[in-house]
Order: C-alpha cells, then sequence, then structure tokens
C-alpha cells in the first residue's frame, strides 16, 4: 500500500488524519493548531500570478464542477518551532528564493505498458486527462517564468528543483517532452501513429472517459462532457519556452521502475513496451483486484494474471522511442549538452554519473544555502523508497563538511554564535514513504536506510533548514522536532501537477537578524485559465481542461489540497547564528 493508498484508508476508518481528541497528528502527538501557528500575517507587496492572490474553485457544491477564481489563501505564521519577533519583516536580508516542481509526470498515454484497467483499485492506474501533460507542464513553465521572483522578497529564483516522477513510465519518449518543456523546444505528445490516437480513450470501454464517442461511460455518467476532436487536438505539436531560471533533477520511482512499482529487467515488460499489443479490459473486476495486488507485490503473480487475460488485446503501432531507460541512460540524457537549457550542464548530475550510476549530488542555491538533492528510489523497484548506505553516509559528511563551525574536533556541539552554510534537502519520497528496504540489485549486500533514521541525523545539524519532497501529491507541511530548538527542521511536502490542486510552490530562505530564519512558502498554479470554451484547443486551452478533468476525476482526492497551515506559510526557525 502506498503512502496516498494508506491516508485514505486511515480516513475511512476515521483515524490518521485527525488524532485525539479531534487534533491532527504530527508525527506521534496530537498538534493543536491554535498553538502552532499566529494569525495570517500582512500579504507582500506582490501577490500577483500566486494562490496569495487567487485559488481554483468550484463552481457549485456537487456533481461535475467547473472551476472559477476563488479568493487567494492568506500567509500563515506558524509558531512550531519558534515564535516569531515583531518587527522582523523590516529587519529581514533574503538569503535565497527557490521553485519546487514536483510530480508533473510527463506520460505517453497510448504506451502498451500500462495498466488502465486497474484504475478502480489504483487510481493512479488512469486519470482522465493524462493525454494533455505537456500542455499542463508548458502552462506551469510559463507561470514560474512570469513570476520570476519570490513574492516576499522580491530575490530573483535562484533555482528551480523538480523533486522527481518526471517521467510517468521511464520512457525515453516522456524523457524528451519533459527535457524540452524544461529546457525549451518542441514537443509533440504522440506516439505510436502519429495520425490517430491508440490508447484506451477510444476503446468503447465503459471503464474510461471516451470524450470524442457518445458512449455512457462511467465518467460521463459522473458528468464529463463529450468533446469531439479533443484527443486529436491534445496529439497536436507544442512549443514549450523552458524556463528562464536554472534548474536541478531529482530522481522519482516513477523514474525508474516500470509504472513506478515494478522492477525492472523482466522481459515480458521490456518487449511491451516497444510492442504492438495493448491491454485495455480484463476479463472481469476480479481479475483487475488480483493484477493491482500484484503490482506492488509479485510481479511473477502479474505475469501469471496478464498471461490468463482472454479479452483480446488491442494492436497498436510500434514505437521504439518507447523504450524504457535505465538511471544512467536518464542521467546521461541530462548531461547532454543539447539538453543544458538555461543550466547547469548536467542538472546538478556530476559528469561521471552517467557512468557510476549515482543520482545523488550537492549544490549551491545562493550564497551560504546549500541544496542536497537525494536518490531515494530503490533499484529494487515498487513505490516507496529508501537510501542506500553509501548515500547516508555521504549525506552526513556533506553535512559535516558544511558545518565545521558548529561542531568542534572531537565532534562536540558549539553552542557560541557561529556563521555556517545553511542546507535544504530534496527528495522525492517523504519521511514516512521511506520504508522499502529490498536490496539494491547492484549492491544487495548494502543496508538500506529509512526516513526515520534520515530524520535522526538530520536533528544533529542546526543549519539544517527544511527538507523538500513530493511523492504523495499532498500539501502538507510538518515540523520535524529536535531535541534543542536549534536541532529542528521542517518537512516541506508538495502537491503533484497531475492530480488536482495542480500545484508548485516557491520557498524563500531570510534571516530575520533576531536568532530566527524564516522560510516563506508561496503555491502557485499554471498560467491557464481556470475555465474555457471545450472547443478552444490552443494549449492554454488544452492546459486548462487539463485542471478541471482533474478536479473532477471520479477518482479525485480532496484532502491533497491540504490546510492552512501546508498552503502560504511562513516557517519560522532558530538559528545558532
Amino acid at each position: 500500500m502506498n503512502d496516498m493508498n494508506r491516508r485514505k484508508f486511515l480516513g475511512a476508518a476515521g483515524v490518521g488524519a485527525l488524532g485525539v481528541a479531534g487534533l491532527p497528528l504530527i508525527g506521534n502527538r496530537s498538534w493543536n493548531p491554535l498553538v502552532g501557528r499566529a494569525l495570517a500575517a500582512p500579504l507582500p507587496a506582490s501577490i500577483a500570478g500566486t494562490t496569495l492572490e487567487s485559488v481554483a474553485v468550484p463552481i457549485g457544491s456537487s456533481g461535475y464542477r467547473r472551476l472559477t477564481a476563488g479568493p487567494g489563501w492568506p500567509l500563515v505564521v506558524r509558531n512550531d518551532l519558534a515564535e516569531a519577533q515583531s518587527g522582523r519583516e523590516d529587519r529581514r536580508t533574503a538569503l535565497a528564493s527557490l521553485v519546487q516542481l514536483t510530480d508533473v509526470h510527463v506520460l505517453d498515454a497510448q504506451s502498451p505498458v500500462r495498466f488502465e484497467y486497474v484504475h478502480p483499485f489504483q487510481p493512479s492506474a488512469y486519470r482522465p486527462q493524462e493525454t494533455m501533460t505537456a500542455q499542463g507542464l508548458i502552462s506551469l513553465v510559463n507561470r514560474v517564468n512570469s513570476l520570476r521572483m519570490g513574492p516576499h522578497t522580491q530575490r530573483d529564483f535562484d533555482a528551480v528543483v523538480t523533486t522527481g516522477d518526471n517521467t510517468d513510465n521511464k520512457e525515453f519518449i516522456e524523457l524528451d517532452w519533459f527535457l524540452a518543456a524544461l529546457n525549451g523546444g518542441d514537443i509533440t505528445p504522440n506516439s505510436g501513429d502519429p495520425a490517430q490516437y491508440e490508447g484506451v480513450q477510444n476503446s468503447g470501454a465503459d471503464l474510461y472517459w471516451n470524450p470524442e464517442s457518445s458512449i455512457r461511460d462511467i465518467y460521463k455518467e459522473a458528468g464529463f462532457p463529450e468533446i469531439p476532436g479533443l484527443l486529436g487536438a491534445a496529439l497536436q505539436p507544442v512549443v514549450s519556452p523552458g524556463l528562464n531560471t536554472k534548474w536541478y533533477c531529482v530522481f522519482g520511482n516513477h523514474d525508474d521502475a516500470v509504472q513506478g512499482t515494478l522492477p525492472n529487467g523482466i522481459s515480458f515488460f521490456e518487449d511491451m513496451y516497444t510492442g504492438s499489443k495493448k491491454f485495455e479490459v480484463p476479463d472481469s473486476a476480479n481479475q483487475s483486484a488480483q493484477m493491482s495486488s500484484a503490482m506492488s507485490s509479485d510481479p511473477t503473480d502479474l505475469l501469471n494474471l496478464l498471461s490468463a487475460i482472454t479479452t483480446r488485446p488491442r494492436t497498436v503501432t510500434p514505437d521504439e522511442r518507447r523504450k524504457p531507460f535505465t538511471p544512467r541512460e536518464f542521467i546521461a540524457a541530462h548531461l547532454d549538452p543539447a539538453n543544458t537549457g538555461p543550466g547547469p550542464v548536467g542538472h546538478g548530475f556530476a559528469p561521471e554519473a552517467a557512468e557510476s550510476g549515482i543520482g545523488y549530488y550537492s549544490f549551491e542555491i545562493a550564497p551560504g544555502v546549500i541544496g542536497i538533492s537525494m536518490d531515494s528510489t530503490n533499484r529494487a523497484g515498487f513505490v516507496d523508497g529508501s537510501l542506500g548506505e553509501e548515500q547516508f553516509e555521504w549525506i552526513e559528511q556533506t553535512l559535516l563538511a558544511g558545518s565545521s563551525k558548529y561542531y568542534e574536533t572531537d565532534g562536540s556541539l558549539v553552542t557560541q554564535d557561529r556563521t555556517d552554510t545553511y542546507f535544504v534537502l530534496f527528495s522525492h519520497h517523504t519521511s514516512t514513504s521511506m520504508a522499502n528496504t529490498r536490496p539494491d540489485p547492484e549492491r544487495p549486500q548494502e543496508p538500506r536506510i529509512k526516513g526515520a533514521q534520515l530524520v535522526d541525523l538530520l536533528h544533529r545539524f542546526p543549519n539544517v533548514l527544511a527538507w523538500v519532497n513530493g511523492h504523495t501529491h499532498e500539501n502538507r507541511i510538518t515540523p520535524q522536532v529536535g531535541q534543542t530548538p536549534e536541532q529542528s527542521f521542517w518537512e516541506i511536502n508538495t502537491a503533484s501537477h497531475i492530480d488536482f490542486p495542480q500545484q508548485g510552490r516557491i520557498i524563500e530562505v531570510v534571516d530575520n537578524e533576531d536568532g530566527t530564519v524564516s522560510l516563506l512558502t508561496t503555491l502557485f498554479e499554471a498560467d491557464s485559465p481556470y475555465q474555457v470554451d471545450y472547443d478552444d484547443f490552443s494549449p492554454l486551452g488544452l492546459a486548462s481542461m487539463y485542471r478541471e478533468f482533474s478536479f473532477n476525476d471520479i477518482h479525485a482526492d480532496p484532502a491533497l489540497l491540504g490546510e492552512s497551515p501546508d498552503h502560504n506559510v511562513e516557517l519560522v526557525l532558530a538559528t545558532l547564528r
């Protein structure tokens, strides 16, 4: 059970979202929202284009709903880890300004190696908006470029970091589209037959939304419209301007495993990628349920179930561009000079990483603020992640090297004022979804490190400010409380850009000059309109429908939106400076 499905189960059971006496659970403690944060703070001078200004909201209260602009979300001050001092807005100095994008899932919707038919049991297996991921991402890139700077500090963005699941099914064609979207270039979001769509959305099966057909599928029963010409329009060439800010890449499980779940190297699936047979409809719902279970536990069972399907597969046009890439090939593509875009060369990956396969690195976000990009994927496959022991030790050594003024040579912590480097860490997985300790096939003897062990390590360093991640497709900000206020940090989890609410996050780091640092986080949406006519097949029109369909997905989970303390927030930290 992945992290998202586990929370759905807990929510259905009446636990997890609410703890003792109805208070939300933070770690293993009940957290009183009236204690952990102050009242809304004054808005910054520039809110245009962010959720401080407006947020997509539905029209009406039930059924299929169109979207419109709702009131912006206020800035909330969270004092969970340190008390915000008055007058800090006038004292503070901007140290860094960065953007997090995550879980964009650029997707080849016609790939033979997809298991859309299990979506009643695994909602992420199929989404009604999935033919328009390229247009949605380009619209997000346009928004980042138009914002240009942090709303609170007016500091130009120092970096953009994309925290994994950049592709959906580790195909070269998806990787090409992703790199073109972020670096700039032409994208034709079509595979197989260049003249027509060959996926489940024109299968005639009522299990999927068939937008160009009058069939009463389960999505039309839920209010989805009939839109002739939509699929053909979604396959037309589009152009991305590319980011204007240098960007860095982090591995996600969908960048490293078949459908983000299955182990690599299974010849049956490797051959399916570039083959001509696509399974669209199982024999029964029970067969789908069994396949869903096998995908997260036993690939051998899944192979047996696939071979037992008696419903004829669809014949589709083979396409060599669907070939799955390896982690080394993923890195090599980023290192290709043709994919440098706004830089840096390799987008964080070291020049030798294409040979070594090492997917983690450190980089300077801004003077005095260092980023550590982790590779939390497990090469053994499956949804959850972990770290190899060597990477874990590298993280420790990197933190020690930037913390010499906090520690004496005997390892004891220095408590007097010292000036040193701040760290922000990035990964795909969260602290609670790093529990996959299956051995790495390349290094079967190496121990795997769980998220809780990493949290303990980070608590040792007073200059760790935040751990920024994705994977859960949810907005959630968690205080990670250390033994002292200075050894605490914030875990910042941001929603995906494939499932609603389709947001990115700005993080501004400021020194309040009073013994505290603040992380000012602001969510933003793509620059597409909230609503268009259904015959608007322009790139912006398709990006708008991409958002609308994601909101109305029959599997949409409102909890992914998060609450006010997870949105636009000032996160205060005590420091030893």
